[in-house]
């Protein structure tokens, strides 16, 4: 949702303590207030022009409601959904690397069909002119050429995967297990039953299984035992972009992945066995219905309204806000710089690996205090 904040006292909740360090940039309040619990709002009067941001899934939007009504019960507050942008940065969100894309919702999180959205309004009922799909279509273009995606740090290779002449190739792109995108949009699939139902309707296919990077690292959890893939799918690829998966295969299959999103920039089928934000549009072949979206899009209102209108973009050397065309081109330099430059690579993948290991060192404390 594009709006001015600078006018109002915001107030943050369910963000960590590093998100707190950039989200600054993207909103410039005249203030801004970081809370870690609903009762810290107690130390606050509260106003009509306060505005409430809750990250993700972190928070129910009636028990802030219930403690915002307990202090002024007249009040109606106006709280916002704060997740990552669908065009992020080079390297993981889990790796603690800053976001070059937020969005801020009214209604709801995107990745919950269940409930309106801001997005799923715009898509909905905005009317798209010549210059706004122009501006997609050229997007799309260099979205394409670029071999941009969410995240940008796994190498583009030219694959050939080991299906017969003439079989259909499938790729699974995979997600995190524990993810809100999975627990609310999923319909109750897990990956092993998702993956066992695309083999079922599937049964001549050749699959090709792509774990979640965020899985891989060993940041979050998912499927990634290869005994368990194999016995279903044809094959596993790790190491290499979706970018270069989705071009070699002849469908994605998802759940409620972006990589379908993804897919459809590039023209293939695709499949989607959740309730994805890309889906209900006439553009993807659903499995399940969302009553709600009955408008038929192009798929450049698609992409005119999930990337150029929807978004925040943020310029990381100026901190200023921009659009998505600059944001686009400055992920591209990086990432050229990271596949062309050895020390930035080293200097980039040396980091990741320091915060792994950190926290996987974390994560067994914990465990042990439990």
């Amino acid at each position: 949702m594009r709006e001015n904040f600078s006018n109002h006292r915001l107030f943050f909740l369910g963000f960590t303590l590093w998100k707190r360090s950039f989200v600054k940039a993207f909103f410039k309040a005249k203030s801004m207030h970081f809370l870690n619990s609903l009762r810290e709002l107690e130390k606050f009067k509260l106003s009509d022009d306060d505005v409430f941001l809750i990250w993700g899934k972190r928070l129910e939007k009636e028990d802030l409601k219930t403690q915002i009504a307990k202090q002024n019960a007249n009040l109606k507050p106006k709280i916002c959904f704060v997740e990552d942008g669908f065009i992020r940065s080079v390297s993981l969100g889990s790796d603690l690397t800053r976001p070059f894309s937020l969005v801020v919702d009214s209604k709801g999180l995107y990745i919950d069909a269940s409930t309106p959205s801001d997005l799923e309004e715009l898509l909905q009922n905005h009317s798209f002119d010549e210059g706004l799909l122009k501006r997609a279509k050229d997007l799309i273009d260099k979205l394409r050429l670029y071999k941009i995606s969410k995240y940008n740090t796994l190498k583009h290779e030219n694959l050939h995967f080991k299906a017969k002449e003439g079989q259909k190739i499938i790729l699974i792109p995979a997600q995190v297990e524990d993810d809100a995108s999975m627990l609310l949009g999923s319909g109750g699939l897990d990956t092993l039953q998702f993956i066992q139902k695309v083999r079922e309707e599937n049964p001549n296919a050749h699959l090709v299984f792509k774990p979640h990077p965020d899985v891989l690292s060993g940041n979050r959890k998912g499927l990634k035992d290869e005994k368990t893939i194999l016995r279903i799918c044809d094959e596993m690829l790790r190491h290499s972009s979706i970018h270069s998966a989705i071009e070699a295969s002849d469908e994605v299959h998802t759940i409620t992945s972006t990589a379908g999103f993804d897919a459809l920039l590039r023209g293939k089928k695709v499949v989607a066995y959740g309730t994805p934000f890309y889906a209900g549009w006439g553009l993807s072949e659903d499995k399940v219905e969302i009553k709600r979206r009955t408008r038929k899009l192009s798929i450049e209102e698609l992409v005119a309204g999930v990337l150029i209108l929807y978004p925040l973009y943020l310029h990381p050397k100026t901190r200023n806000l921009c659009e998505v065309e600059l944001s686009l081109e400055i992920i591209t330099q990086m990432q050229k710089a990271y596949f062309s430059k050895f020390y930035i690579k080293w200097g980039i993948d040396s980091r990741n690996y320091a915060l792994r290991k950190l926290r996987r060192t974390w994560e067994t404390m914990k465990g042990f205090k439990k």
